[in-house]
């Protein structure tokens, strides 16, 4: 019984998806909200605070466990490391508010049997119960009992489903029920109004935190410094709230438009009918006019159409979508084959260019996803919900800032006792321990941390790098394996023709050169490369794909415009028509129309159209692809016996290489009324030859290639195209360093009987030596890899064999990616998995591509760089608009800076605070503390200044081979923060003991009329007697004034320049110091402001700063304290814990290794004698489970690639929030 509660009470949403969160169901009971308001008045609102920082314990306190069906209150949880809780107050729908009354005792609710709805209408009250979660609306499914989104038609759907249920359109009763339960399409993001986002700021935890310690320090006369954090921290929310409302001014400018469009859609009742898009719902038939914006995802059922992506991808190459084919099948619509479901979607935000109806009707689609449901809807949801960013830095910085209070407690205690020993009021010891409780957590820190994000993310945009993800810069620091996509990024975007390969009886024929200047004559091939391709006509030029505008401009033919008229040969308006161009060789064709199109597919590898020659009754279909795809669809007698020596010819020198083939189809039939199915047209088709397409390589991609490597930072190719072309190009390009073996990985599926196997052959090096020497002199001086194991072979996959692994050798997996270097042939979904792969290894890992193919892999990676002439693109966090690769270095440099200067600035904080709490326990131990212009000198004068421009530092040009340190809690920065500590408290405690000693010391707190009697000649009346009558708010100057505060204020100032030298390193990731100008200066300002302090025996300056003259050996034993302190303290920290030499001593001394799986991986396979295995096959044994494992490479060393420790992508949170 216990476990059925639990099981009602608990439910997972979104299961398997990024936003997968858990669900608790909680009843409000009235005695407990009570008690609670009751302990929020008696708490001054401190309980409430508690419970707006703590949802968790908002909910625990004022509700009771029950069963999800009769909560009132939901509290979510997220299922990632962070735990995120957040409440959710329930809401009911009630049905019985319609226009049209419904009938309590009738069947489903709405046509769709699949629908969600009708499971989810709770009869006969007709009420429906819903939950809002990051704008998304979830109902509560009677049935399944769990809530579940709406706002989207089932993917249960299948292709017939869709055509039969909603091809007619909806019901007016429908429409309204839809309407109220999926809500508006709309996708409104409201400007959050100033007052809202200001107290958001205020409630910080920090910021509380800090009102509580000025409110203490302004009741205790602390006014200037008071005065000066609270202007700081005015501005700094001002900015930040101004900065957020700039923010969802600007979102909300973005998406404004998006609910005022006009649309027609179809109805059962009433045909036709203009709508306002934000009344559509999910099920509505779109009607598709010739330029439209898409107001909601839909999926096409009629005719085809043309649309600019560039909004989702960057890329603003035309796509061509296709009608969803009627299907009499049950297998939902999104699988009803293996081509891309996508490529009959037509996603929200995007631009229709063209549509092109398959009948006398118009162009239609089905309504799929409303609202924020959309891809539109998810992209700003992406943006107002990012998920907290999972980098080490920040765990251990908001560790560092609780061991920051702990210090502060303890101060707190300390102060307490000391207080109370001396007999002092309890108002007073309570002040005073608070004070010093204050002392140890800077009220800098959160402006101080993001100045080094800030400085770099300005460099960046100099460089034209642009980034909508700026907490990622740190994490780029950490790069240490980039991906590069290889056609567009390491190669020239543009494709020159270099010839074609025509076939004729089974054999290859001489090339045909486009370069001769002769036009290829007439055929089968000229009429595939004239028509196989999705191109358009917009404004005058031909726009498209760059491969297939390059092929048709090969065969001199043009596109005809579409105001030409050929209906009266039986065209569709909509078929594109090209015809031959002046330089064309003679056809006997005057046209041929393009009658329709299956789309090329990443996933597919192939396009196909069927065409017609204008005045003939006479079809012909035409296929274009991977040669390897397109020999699979052809007659194997049509396929030269050599073909596969001959495309390994052209593909490993470098060469694109295309398959095009053909067959002509029976005459009679209409091929634009969509009767031919893919599958019909593709089989049993005629190899035409193979079109060689030259890919240059960037002259940018061989010089950044070998600085990454002499950074010792991984490079990997993953590419769509054919794998010898890869593996030429990654030769030339250096990626795999001259003399390195290639070992190509060939996996194959298991069939019948057979198991699933992997081969293992090593290439060999075939191209010619005279490219060979040249390869090898342009690398000799380079540096690569020396002297690391298993650096001198590289594995090549397929996307085939990829997925072969992953299925039936996973344990094999993280063997061959310690080493994978080459992965051609990957759709865009493995290319997304093997990034994830990767990040499992604890890679930090870089995405550069340049193609929507490459959208999924720039966003699972640490730090995804879209080379896109967009200054932001939407598909990964950082965006260059130089297109090439020498963002790459320009960004990790600036990360490495970045993170370094984090890094200096946090250490200087914490010694600052440190440097504090040990000067003031030291007062305190007398019934004393540092005066008002005191503090105000080191907090305002020299650390806000310096921790405002000590991040300004430019990173060092030349990557160095390793990367900074990743994590604050390490030995070396652990030491340097103890021993300085420990350094400061030597120095201050010699020098609070040690002026006791001296012959004129006296306690002058204790014997004022005594020490002006017998002062020294050297002091001035005038100097001491300002002091001694000068008031300080409610505390005596007495308290103040002493030879202790005088000696410890100049050496805690001096130790807050010197950490703050000493923290400011320069090389291997920043310029020397001294190039920071303003930090430098500031620096010295500091420095010569105190000695003169020190040493100036001006009297207005000492009463002022509450300081007591003193003899001038003291004042230079004093400064030799300092001196000797910051040689120590410059010694240990450059030439021991900065010395990276004697930590790898260290290490290999005690045996210490890197956790990091990957170096696990590659330790334990650098002492196997039988890897790498080259020239054998490998056989999978069937386990237990039904799936094919590999028993020889099972491991008995514990290595496993961890599932939970991933270090995934994720948007941004600063530490403190946590709080």
């Amino acid at each position: 019984m216990e476990e059925n509660h639990k099981r009602d009470h608990w439910v997972l949403l979104n299961p398997g998806e990024d936003n997968e969160l858990e669900a608790f169901g909680y009843q409000t009971q009235t005695l407990r909200r009570a008690l609670c308001l009751l302990g929020s008045v008696l708490s001054c609102g401190i309980l409430r605070l508690l419970f707006y920082w703590r949802p968790q314990w908002n909910v625990w306190a004022h509700c009771v466990p029950c069963p999800l069906q009769e909560a009132d209150v939901v509290l979510l949880r997220t299922t990632d490391e962070f735990q995120k809780y957040t409440r959710k107050k329930v809401f009911c729908l009630y049905l019985s508010v319609l226009k049209n009354p419904i009938n309590p005792k009738s069947g489903d609710i709405v046509a769709d049997r699949h629908s969600v709805i009708n499971r989810a209408v709770l009869k006969p009250e007709l009420k429906v119960r819903c939950i809002q979660v990051q704008k998304i609306r979830y109902v509560w499914d009677n049935v399944e009992e769990r809530f579940q989104k709406v706002g989207l038609l089932e993917d249960s759907n299948s292709c017939s489903d869709i055509h039969n249920t909603f091809g007619s359109g909806l019901g007016k009763e429908e429409q309204e029920i839809r309407r109220l339960i999926c809500g508006l399409n709309t996708i409104e993001v409201e400007i959050q109004p100033v007052w809202k986002l200001l107290v958001k700021q205020v409630l910080n935890p920090f910021y509380v935190f800090q009102a509580f310690t000025l409110t203490l320090w302004l009741s205790q006369g602390y006014i200037e410094y008071s005065i000066a954090i609270i202007i700081l921290t005015v501005i700094s929310i001002v900015l930040s709230v101004y900065n957020l409302w700039q923010q969802s001014v600007n979102l909300h400018n973005l998406v404004e438009d998006h609910n005022k469009i006009q649309t027609t859609i179809h109805t059962k009742e009433e045909g036709l009918q203009e709508l306002e898009s934000h009344l559509l719902v999910p099920g509505d038939i779109l009607v598709l006019p010739g330029k439209f914006s898409l107001p909601c995802d839909a999926v096409l059922i009629d005719g085809s159409c043309i649309v600019n992506e560039g909004m989702l991808t960057g890329e603003s190459i035309p796509v061509t979508k296709t009608r969803l084919p009627h299907m009499e099948s049950t297998t939902p619509w999104k699988s009803h084959s293996l081509e891309d479901y996508r490529r009959h979607v037509l996603f929200c935000g995007t631009e229709v260019i063209q549509t092109k109806p398959a009948g006398p009707g118009p162009v239609r689609a089905v309504v799929l996803h409303t609202g924020f449901n959309t891809a539109k809807g998810d992209l700003v949801r992406s943006i107002l919900y990012p998920r907290p960013l999972n980098f080490q830095l920040y765990n251990d910085a908001f560790k560092f800032i609780v061991f920051l209070a702990f210090l502060g407690v303890v101060g707190f205690f300390y102060a307490f006792g000391v207080y109370m020993y001396h007999g002092t009021s309890a108002r007073d010891t309570v002040t005073m321990s608070l004070l010093l409780l204050t002392v140890s957590v800077p009220p800098v820190l959160p402006a101080a941390l993001t100045t080094g994000i800030f400085y770099a993310q300005k460099r960046l945009k100099k460089k034209k790098i642009f980034c909508i993800s700026p907490q990622r810069i740190n994490m780029c620091g950490q790069i240490n394996l980039v991906c590069f996509d290889k056609t567009g990024t390491l190669t020239e975007d543009g494709l020159d023709l270099w010839g074609a390969v025509p076939v004729m009886g089974n054999c290859f024929q001489e090339v045909h050169s486009f370069t001769s200047g002769c036009a290829l004559p007439w055929g089968p091939l000229c009429g595939a490369m004239a028509s196989c391709h999705s191109l358009i006509v917009l404004d005058g030029t031909i726009q498209g794909d760059p491969l297939d505008v390059k092929m048709f401009e090969g065969t001199s033919w043009i596109i005809e415009d579409s105001s030409v008229d050929y209906s009266d040969s039986g065209i569709p308006a909509s078929s594109t028509i090209i015809k031959p161009g002046p330089q064309a060789s003679q056809t006997p064709a005057k046209a041929v129309a393009i009658l329709h199109q299956f789309p090329f597919s990443s996933g597919l590898q192939r396009m196909s159209v069927i065409t017609q020659q204008i005045g003939k009754d006479h079809f012909d279909a035409y296929m274009k692809g991977a040669p390897e795809m397109v020999a699979r669809f052809c007659r194997p007698e049509t396929v030269p016996p050599n073909f596969k020596e001959a495309l390994k010819l052209y593909t490993m020198q470098g060469f694109r290489v295309i398959g095009l083939a053909h067959k002509p189809l029976k005459a009679g039939k209409q091929p634009e009324m969509g009767i031919h199915t893919r599958e019909e047209v593709e089989s049993e088709l005629t190899f035409l030859g193979l079109l060689i397409m030259e890919n240059r390589l960037k002259k940018e991609t061989k010089p950044v290639l070998r600085e990454l490597s002499s950074a010792r930072i991984r490079t990997v190719m993953i590419t769509g195209d054919n794998l010898q072309t890869a593996i030429t190009v990654a030769k030339n390009s250096e990626m795999i360093p001259q003399g390195n073996k290639v070992i190509l990985i060939e996996a194959n599926e298991p069939e019948g009987f057979s198991p699933a196997s992997v081969t293992w052959q090593l290439l060999e090096d075939k191209v010619d030596g005279h490219r060979n020497k040249e390869t090898c002199l342009s690398i000799q001086d380079g540096s690569f890899h020396e002297g690391r194991p298993g650096d001198d072979y590289h594995f090549a996959m397929s996307g085939k064999s990829y997925r072969v692994i992953t299925q039936h050798f996973s344990n094999l997996l993280p063997k061959i990616l310690v080493n994978g270097a080459i992965f051609a042939r990957m759709s865009p979904g493995q290319k997304s998995s093997l990034v994830e792969e990767f990040q499992k290894l604890n890679y930090y890992v870089g995405m550069c591509g340049d193609g929507a193919n490459d959208c999924g892999a720039l966003k699972m990676a640490h730090a995804g760089i879209s080379l896109s002439e967009q200054e932001a693109s939407v598909a990964s966090p950082f965006t260059s608009k130089t297109a090439n690769i020498e963002c790459v270095p320009h960004l990790i440099r600036e990360g490495r800076a970045a993170l370094v200067s984090s890094f200096g600035v946090f250490k200087y904080l914490t010694m600052y605070g440190v440097i504090q709490l040990i000067g003031t326990s030291l007062l305190y131990w007398q019934l004393q503390l540092f005066g008002n212009y005191q503090y105000l000198m080191q907090d305002v004068a020299i650390t806000l200044m310096v921790c405002l421009t000590m991040s300004s530092t430019h990173a060092y040009p030349k990557l160095a081979p390793y990367r900074p340190a990743g994590q604050l809690i390490s030995p070396p920065l652990l030491l340097s923060v103890f021993l300085n500590a420990c350094f400061s408290g030597i120095v201050q405690i010699w020098a609070f003991l040690f002026v006791k000693q001296q012959p004129w010391y006296c306690e002058v707190q204790r014997y004022s009329q005594c020490f002006l009697a017998n002062r020294s000649d050297s002091f001035s009346d005038a100097s001491v007697d300002g002091n001694l009558t000068m008031g300080n708010g409610t505390l005596t100057s007495n308290s103040v004034l002493s030879f202790e505060s005088t000696t410890l204020w100049p050496i805690t100032t001096l130790n807050c320049i010197t950490v703050a030298f000493i923290f400011s390193k320069g090389k291997p990731f920043r310029k020397p110091v001294y190039t920071n100008y303003l930090f430098s200066f500031l620096l010295f300002a500091a420095l010569g402001v105190t000695l003169f302090i020190t040493f100036a025996d001006i009297p207005v300056i000492y009463s002022g700063m509450e300081l007591i003259p003193t003899i001038t050996t003291w004042r230079i034993s004093v400064l030799a304290a300092s001196l000797v302190h910051f040689c120590v303290a410059f010694f240990v920290e450059d030439a021991i814990l900065q010395n990276r030499a004697f930590w790898l001593l260290i290490k290999k001394k005690w045996g210490v290794h890197s956790k990091s799986q990957y170096r696990k991986w590659q330790r334990k396979l650098a002492q196997d004698p039988s890897w790498p295995p080259t020239n054998r096959m490998d056989y999978s044994v069937e386990g237990k489970n039904g799936f094919y494992v590999n028993p020889a490479y099972e491991n008995s060393e514990s290595t496993p690639v961890p599932t939970g420790d991933v270090i995934r992508r994720s948007t941004e949170q600063h530490f403190w929030t946590r709080l």
